[in-house]
């Protein structure tokens, strides 16, 4: 990997979590609860049997974290703003000691010379607004576009972006459709029209960011895949089709196009949501950059049982195959689909089984899949693609929702009983190597 070709001068280095999975403090200083605290109660919806309550304990270790990703040499950490902590209910009064403690990780980021990226939302809707309906109520979307206000108007002349949202897809798929993450709901019908709320909301906030005059990039953050066919036969090629319109396009289209895919809104038939007449110019603002979070590539195969990805692609230990050409395909498939803006990879990382081994955390496999990751996304970018920055997913082990603490995504080994933070060997490559890129 170190051979290939320097990455352009100015390219963003960085590391990536999300308050509910480092935060902890659930409780403290005001905080209003979430979904995930709301489904955390339920023992049987975590692998584990475990809770966000403590997680990582950032709110009160935030400064040695900062300390972690400087002694890295990194240039920049995205990071998420729990809604709830600085707004308890989603609507009415703002809470303060929330708002201060954001305010105080930015200004120890920032004296340590690291970027500060700010995501709105990942996933932790107050619960005083699910009890309200959640995102399957339309209000929703215009109390998201206060809470964007009103962060753009404390913090946009501090941070280096903002994104609306992590992932709607997981918002709408996983919550509303198989009710594997919070709120816990599985109905296909509500998913779909939770999937519509989420852009208009997004849509709403860029236009609510920029009325206060932010200075930050605004963007939104979506997990992306290819979906390949698993043989040439037309019942394969077709499914791949469907996928790929019913995820990657279904978000993209309404943001860049100003419509959802024809071959989605088919497949989803009587599903499809209720749109109101001016929707689409609402959702359609233009982005001053795009997040793509990539993991994995869709396998379709219409057989039954389904056929598998090639045996020599090894899998994560979340069980996801490991196909890091697909970054390529992808990024290059959006690159002929879409008038995009500048690119950031904003999550890209592997949950792997690690072991400290006599105080040491050889975490070879990782160090191989962001290696060739990284590859693959100077492929992108050798074809013309403009990518301007890629951020590791994720500094710390961390609570990975209903699996719960079971899957180890950090560059970071975090041992929750003592909260002592051990650097992995991955952690040294990804240090090496990104001080490489900027002396070469």
């Amino acid at each position: 990997m170190n051979s290939f070709t320097k990455f352009p001068a100015g390219f963003v280095w960085g590391v990536a979590t999300s308050a509910f999975q480092i935060e902890g403090a659930y409780q403290e200083d005001g905080k209003g609860p979430s979904i995930w605290d709301r489904f955390c109660e339920n023992p049987a919806n975590i692998k584990d049997q475990s809770d966000g309550s403590v997680a990582c304990d950032h709110y009160h270790r935030y400064q040695d974290d900062v300390d972690l990703i400087a002694s890295l040499g990194l240039d920049a950490y995205r990071f998420s703003m729990a809604w709830s902590r600085v707004q308890p209910q989603g609507k009415g009064a703002w809470n303060e000691k929330g708002f201060d403690f954001y305010a105080r990780l930015i200004d120890a980021l920032l004296a340590k010379n690291i970027a500060p990226h700010l995501t709105l939302y990942h996933w932790d809707l107050p619960q005083g607004l699910q009890d309200d309906g959640g995102w399957l109520a339309r209000d929703t979307t215009a109390r998201f576009a206060d809470y964007a206000a009103q962060v753009a108007h404390r913090f946009g002349d501090r941070l280096a972006s903002i994104a609306t949202h992590n992932e709607p897809w997981c918002t709408a798929n996983l919550g509303y459709g198989n009710a594997q993450f919070a709120p816990g709901v599985a109905d296909a019908k509500q998913a779909i029209q939770v999937s519509h709320h989420l852009l208009l909301s997004h849509g709403l906030a860029m236009q609510a960011m920029r009325a206060e005059k932010c200075a930050a990039p605004l963007g939104i953050v979506l997990n992306q895949w290819t979906a390949d066919p698993a043989t040439d036969s037309a019942e394969d090629k077709a499914m791949a089709e469907r996928e790929y319109a019913c995820s990657v396009q279904w978000f993209m289209d309404p943001i860049f196009k100003g419509r959802y895919p024809e071959l989605a809104l088919r497949t989803h038939g009587d599903k499809a949501p209720y749109v109101h007449a001016d929707d689409f110019r609402q959702i359609q603002q233009p982005l001053d950059f795009l997040g793509v979070n990539y993991y994995f590539r869709a396998f379709c195969s219409a057989e039954q049982p389904p056929r598998q990805p090639p045996t020599e692609n090894r899998r994560t230990d979340m069980g996801w195959e490991i196909y890091p050409q697909g970054l390529t395909e992808l990024l290059l498939k959006l690159h002929d689909e879409y008038k995009l803006p500048p690119i950031f990879i904003t999550e890209n990382g592997m949950a792997n089984s690690d072991q400290v081994v006599h105080g040491v955390i050889p975490d070879v496999a990782r160090i191989d899949y962001v290696r060739h990751h990284l590859a693959a996304l100077f492929q992108a970018m050798a074809k013309g693609v403009d990518v301007r920055g890629y951020f590791l997913w994720s500094l710390l082990d961390n609570f990975e929702w209903n699996s719960g603490y079971s899957k180890r995504f950090g560059i970071v080994h975090v041992d929750y009983a003592t909260q002592q933070r051990t650097l992995k060997d991955s952690a040294y490559w990804y240090r090496g190597f990104v001080a490489e890129q900027k002396t070469r």
